[in-house]
């Protein structure tokens, strides 16, 4: 049974940057599992599982286009976990003024209410004079939406909205 790999790649975005990373990785025999990929900044950021016969890490691969796209490249080798889809039963969103300690502020209380977050998306909008911060997590809590409205009402501060609703998944 072959690893799993973590692979990680940082690098300005560009056209075309996921179809040449998993182009090559396909070419080179890997297999890929589970990925998030995104445009943070002007940066791209990708993470992908991914696994070969002869457990190779994918450096191999990725050395092929890494200079030529200019792309930090990081791998660790992880349990691979696949076949256990997480559902979400939370959406927490914030929406204000930008400001220092919002996320460990919000994500600190999540973590006293048992929330555990699957996924965790932040912008910042607005102008430079004015920056607008905007943050959309979702997770698996155990406590109600009512609960959670209430822990995190102190937070409702300083220009900051939170909203706390209820994700009905449909599954089956």
């Amino acid at each position: 049974m072959a690893n799993w790999y973590m692979l990680t790649l940082v690098g300005q975005d560009q056209q075309g940057i996921v179809a040449q990373i998993t182009q090559t990785l396909f070419e080179n025999g890997y297999d890929l599992g589970e990925a998030s990929m995104m445009r943070l900044g002007g940066n791209f950021t990708v993470m992908l599982m991914i696994s070969h016969p002869e457990n190779k890490n994918g450096d191999d691969a990725i050395a092929i286009i890494k200079d030529k796209m200019g792309l930090c490249v990081h791998s660790v080798e992880v349990s691979g976990g696949l076949h256990q889809h997480v559902e979400p039963n939370v959406r927490v969103t914030v929406l204000g003024t930008d400001r220092a300690g919002i996320v460990a502020e919000v994500t600190g209380v999540l973590a006293e209410q048992g929330v555990n977050i699957v996924d965790l998306e932040s912008d910042v909008g607005g102008t430079a004079q004015a920056p607008i911060y905007i943050m959309h997590i979702e997770g698996v809590a155990t406590n109600s939406t009512d609960d959670l409205v209430d822990k995190l009402a102190p937070l409702n501060r300083d220009g900051i909205e939170i909203q706390v609703m209820d994700i009905e998944t449909l599954v089956g």
